[in-house]
């Protein structure tokens, strides 16, 4: 009776490992089960944090000049934010990641202070940045279909020149202060978290937020001999990119 009973003990015991290992190669996510992956998100980009020029005081023409500082969100608003990328499964929880990411933000004329008697405004090329990440990211099970994760990147973003065209109307006054910033390759720092929804076998859907800190562009002195030389050397900025895109496994 013992004997039988230890048959069966072991009997069941090795069709549950049996049934559990395959189970476990289709669970969501599983390295096993699919180690590469492709994601493609789009989503808007907020600056909260930087200034696209500083305060100052000079002169251009012969003229006080008195110069406001402007953060990246008073002249640019809200961007697009696009991002692809791909990943490597290390384990079930953990994913080696690289990510390119485009950012485009198109500038309003700006008020930029006084020159003389008259209002002094600038129109800012649009901004755009071309960014290669690298990063790890951790998983975590919600449910059968849902996972949180969080992640943290570092990388480099290539920024395009920037150049403003200063107007003064009631001063007759409209300068071209070519290479304001030069084309610039900046250090960046992120970390992200958000939720993938598995909507098919190796399809999932996936809502993210993050913060990103993009170092300082490389300032030109456009204004040499004006006493406004310092106004564009703290152009570091934080954004916070919230995206939603598709990811897919194979």
């Amino acid at each position: 009776m013992k004997m039988a009973w230890k048959t069966v003990l072991t009997a069941t015991m090795a069709i549950t490992l049996a049934a559990a290992s395959p189970a476990r190669a289709q669970s969501p996510g599983s390295a096993a089960d699919s180690p590469w992956s492709v994601d493609v998100a789009i989503g808007v980009d907020n600056s909260i944090s930087g200034n696209i020029n500083s305060s100052g005081i000079g002169t251009i023409n012969n003229q006080a000049v008195v110069i406001l500082k402007n953060s990246y969100e008073n002249v640019y608003g809200t961007g697009l934010h696009f991002r692809f990328g791909g990943g490597y499964m290390l384990n079930d929880e953990s994913e080696v990641r690289v990510t390119f990411t485009l950012q485009s933000l198109d500038a309003d004329l700006t008020p930029m202070g006084d020159i003389g008697t008259s209002r002094l405004y600038g129109q800012y090329q649009d901004y755009q940045s071309f960014g290669l990440d690298v990063g790890l990211r951790r998983y975590a099970d919600l449910t059968s279909t849902l996972r949180a994760y969080g992640e943290g990147t570092i990388g480099l973003a290539f920024i395009d020149e920037t150049d403003v065209l200063l107007v003064a109307p009631g001063a007759n006054l409209s300068a071209n202060a070519t290479d304001f910033y030069d084309k610039t390759s900046a250090f960046t720092i992120g970390v992200n978290a958000g939720v993938l929804f598995k909507v098919a076998r190796k399809v999932d859907a996936y809502g993210q937020l993050g913060l990103r800190y993009v170092t300082g562009m490389s300032e030109v002195d456009g204004l040499a001999g004006t006493g406004l030389e310092t106004i564009n050397d703290k152009s570091a900025r934080w954004t916070v990119p919230v995206l939603a895109g598709l990811r897919v496994r194979f």
